[in-house]
């Protein structure tokens, strides 16, 4: 073999082996082999090793049947029914609760690699998910219920839901049309205009609804994982109709959904064209005011480092021509990724060089493979309920809006998302002050601004903690909120709605930290949403009120919601 062919077989084997791992995501279900692989050798060593362990364990069991005529309240949404609460069926629920319990223990065990518990964990409670008896209909009560009370129709209708979507599988019937909850009509439909396009975003800036408005706009950056409407949802449900009715000139950067051609865009394509670039255009058209920003998720990252790099020696403001900024809120946002939260199972080197591979054959990661992995996190949620609804209960899954908006996916293109794993979720850059913008490390260190922090409950994509070391990063004075809800549900907090209650605490610059748990016992308690909190926030950091017609929209390019939300490809 000539020197000369040496790089065209190492280009082909290359090529060959992508092949092979395409073949492995659909065999797994985007899960490494590897990765799996060693996981469970790690764990096999460990017990077969800790023979007292074994036996610890093996009496655990044994103890927890026992106390299984004792059953325990439990938010579990599989065992819901009223019908779980009778013999045999709360039995039933018990030992799997107790099973689950009882894997829980025995993935983590003393010198396993931390990252290998979370993966047998992972592991264990999907077979044990889908071994759970509420999937098994004459185990079900509900099932029973609905069986003798439509005398199987239930079961029929089920069957018929079930050919449907087999054929739709194979080919034979067409995909489903799309949601009733349409953007622009049913959701998404706060007025506004485009006022500014570029190749990655469009700039949505919405019609004030009160005659004076607050001097400082709002520049809101919602993650570029997800169509930006979530922050408007059906009118009721929507923050930016809230932020509008208050008297906010709200903007709303809206993500274009990339296809093969964009293979290339990388972070630092996400961080001018995403944030810099829209505040220099509102700069512009507000007359160089301060700006609040706000940030959603991966969106509250991005808006970070650009708040880092404008507070850098580099002045990018003068480079972009931006004016300073009022504020910073981050929502749900990571800026320290050492703990990912559940999504870490998926975080490896084995793991990411996977994802590599398959975005290698497309040019970006399918939004229908990454929701999946999502559906895994929390499978007893998201999948299994799901299937026992419409299969043996026979009743299609009804949406809505936020369940559309969540089916609404959006693709990454390869070279960013390979970057954004590399250097958030394994090498932790942006904390360790190792993120570097135009060649030059960035540090959150910089940031001086008034920040405005949430944290969800029951995240499971950002733990609250995380979103908590916002206050050891910076140094800056931090009003952090922790409210009920998850990380889309804890976000919606609509005012008048029920059950809803935060905490909140602002902690001074440079002033003892305390840790989450101290500041949980510590701040106080409010019922409601959290929005009006935030609101009299950003009026606190502002600088009173102007007329509305200085803010107003010019030279639209078309009604928002724009073209780029409405833009869908088929995965």
């Amino acid at each position: 073999m000539s020197a000369l062919n040496a790089p065209m077989v190492s280009e082909l084997a290359s090529k060959l082996d992508r092949k092979i791992q395409n073949l492995q995501v659909w065999i797994t279900g985007g899960l490494s082999p590897v990765a799996l692989a060693l996981a469970m050798t790690d764990w096999a060593w460990h017990v077969t090793g800790s023979p007292s362990t074994l036996t610890c364990l093996g009496l655990e069991c044994g103890m927890g049947a026992v106390n299984a005529a004792n059953p325990e309240a439990s938010e579990d949404p599989r065992f819901s029914d009223p019908g779980w609460k009778l013999w045999p069926f709360w039995t039933l629920a018990r030992t799997q609760h107790l099973q689950e319990t009882w894997w829980d223990n025995a993935t983590h065990l003393r010198g396993m690699e931390h990252h290998h518990q979370d993966v047998m964990q992972f592991l264990a409670h999907q077979w044990l998910g889908a071994a759970s008896p509420s999937n098994v209909p004459w185990l079900n009560p509900a099932v029973l219920t609905a069986t003798v009370k439509t005398q199987g129709q239930n079961l029929l209708q089920g069957m018929t839901l079930g050919m449907e979507d087999l054929q739709r599988i194979w080919g034979i019937q067409p995909q489903p049309q799309p949601s009733n909850y349409r953007p622009g009509v049913e959701v998404a439909c706060t007025p506004g205009d485009v006022i500014h396009r570029n190749h990655l975003v469009e700039l949505i800036q919405y019609t004030p609804q009160t005659r004076r408005v607050q001097r400082e706009p709002l520049l809101i950056v919602p993650s570029w994982i997800m169509k930006y409407y979530i922050l408007d949802l059906s009118p009721i449900n929507s923050m930016v109709k809230y932020l509008v009715a208050q008297g906010h000139t709200v903007f709303m950067v809206s993500w274009r959904n990339p296809d093969e051609s964009d293979a290339l865009l990388d972070m630092e394509d996400y961080l001018k064209l995403g944030v810099l670039n829209p505040l220099a255009v509102i700069t512009e058209r507000t007359g160089g005011v301060p700006i609040h920003t706000a940030g959603y998720c991966l969106g509250g990252t991005l808006l970070a480092i650009a708040a880092a790099a404008l507070a850098s020696p580099k002045e990018l403001h003068e480079t972009h021509q931006i004016a300073p900024l009022a504020s910073m809120t981050l929502l749900a946002a990571q800026l320290d990724f050492r703990d990912p939260g559940d999504l870490g199972v998926f975080l490896d080197e084995a793991q990411v060089a996977l994802l590599e591979d398959t975005m290698a054959e497309t040019g970006y990661l399918s939004g229908q493979l990454m929701g999946s992995s999502f559906q895994l996190l929390k499978p007893r949620n998201f999948f299994w309920s799901e299937l026992v609804s419409k299969y043996w209960l026979g009743a299609p899954v009804v949406k809505d809006d936020l369940s559309a908006w969540n089916a609404d996916v959006t693709r990454m293109p390869a070279s960013m998302h390979s970057q954004y794993l590399h250097r958030f979720y394994l090498h932790n850059e942006l904390a360790e002050g190792l993120f570097e913008v135009d060649g030059i490390p960035i540090s959150m260190e910089d940031i001086h601004l008034p920040i405005f922090a949430l944290g969800t409950v029951k995240d499971h994509v950002t733990p609250w903690e995380s979103a908590y070391k916002v206050m050891r990063l910076t140094r800056s004075d931090v009003s952090f909120v922790l409210t009920s809800g998850g990380h889309n549900a804890g976000v919606l907090s609509v005012p008048g709605t029920p059950f809803h209650s935060y905490q909140k605490l602002t902690t001074q610059a440079d002033t003892h930290l305390d840790s989450p748990e101290s500041w949980r016992q510590k701040a106080p308690t409010f019922e409601g949403s959290w929005w009006p909190e935030w609101h009299r926030w950003l009026v606190q950091h502002g600088s009173g009120t102007v007329s509305a017609d200085q803010h107003a929209a010019k030279d639209a390019l078309e009604p928002a919601p724009g073209g780029y939300v409405s833009v869908r490809y088929k995965d």
